[in-house]
């Protein structure tokens, strides 16, 4: 692929948290289109990585460029404004507002002007939400506040979704119904960063995946190729 399709193109990320040495000479790309899936056991890197790219850790060394500039030291939001939308770990909505706040304050075009995820369109995504559009976040169960903000995140017109820890501790049927989501979300374009522990699911959804194990990367190829490998996943996932 060559650079000019690249939305996300990180080499030999360095990042530390103190004096200790987390990602190591990480290589990450994500381009125009595809969806990426971030595997590895708790503790090996992924969210560092994900935080590195976002501009919330600042790697020692390396560089993070973002549809072809260079976005180094740069502040989260500049990153946002590159078309990279993040639904980080423990999902960051805004509790003392409604649903319809929550995605009405992010919609904005993206980087090429598109307005292809409006708030009607988000609502026919996720008919649940529109069952709750005066509820508080904190009022939603964790499947709605999942569901909530990635249709946050949509409202941006990304071009990039990250997903960290996509299922996590949702109930299996609210699980099942953010999968078909990222389904849909690929077959609109959007390319996507997933993170989650369910590599079966994530393989049926991502065209590349990497498996990291502290903090360096000991798998990268497709999916294919990822399931056909049952020792790499019992050794490095544990499945």
């Amino acid at each position: 692929m060559s650079s000019a399709e690249l939305l996300i193109d990180a080499r030999g990320l360095n990042t530390y948290y103190g004096q200790s040495h987390i990602l190591r000479g990480i290589d990450f790309q994500v381009g125009r289109g595809e969806t990426i899936g971030l595997m590895g056991r708790n503790g090996m890197g992924k969210s560092t990585l994900l935080k590195s790219l976002m501009g919330l850790v600042r790697p020692r060394s390396g560089t993070v460029r973002i549809a072809g500039r260079d976005m180094a030291g740069c502040a989260p939001y500049e990153v946002a404004q590159r078309g990279i939308a993040y639904v980080p770990e423990g999902r960051g909505i805004f509790g003392n507002l409604s649903v319809v706040e929550n995605l009405r304050m992010a919609a904005r075009p993206g980087t090429r002007g598109q307005r292809d995820w409006t708030y009607e369109r988000v609502l026919d995504t996720f008919p649940r939400l529109k069952e709750r559009l005066g509820h508080g976040g904190q009022q939603l169960s964790g499947g709605e506040q999942q569901m909530l903000t990635i249709g946050r995140a949509l409202m941006t017109n990304p071009d990039v979704l990250i997903l960290d820890e996509a299922t996590e501790g949702l109930a299996p049927l609210i699980a099942r119904e953010i999968w078909r989501i990222c389904g849909l979300i690929r077959e609109t374009g959007i390319s996507s960063v997933i993170v989650d522990k369910n590599w079966k699911q994530v393989t049926q959804v991502t065209d590349r995946n990497l498996i990291l194990v502290k903090g360096e990367v000991v798998f990268s190829g497709t999916s294919a190729q990822l399931r056909a490998q049952p020792q790499l996943l019992e050794q490095h996932l544990g499945v």
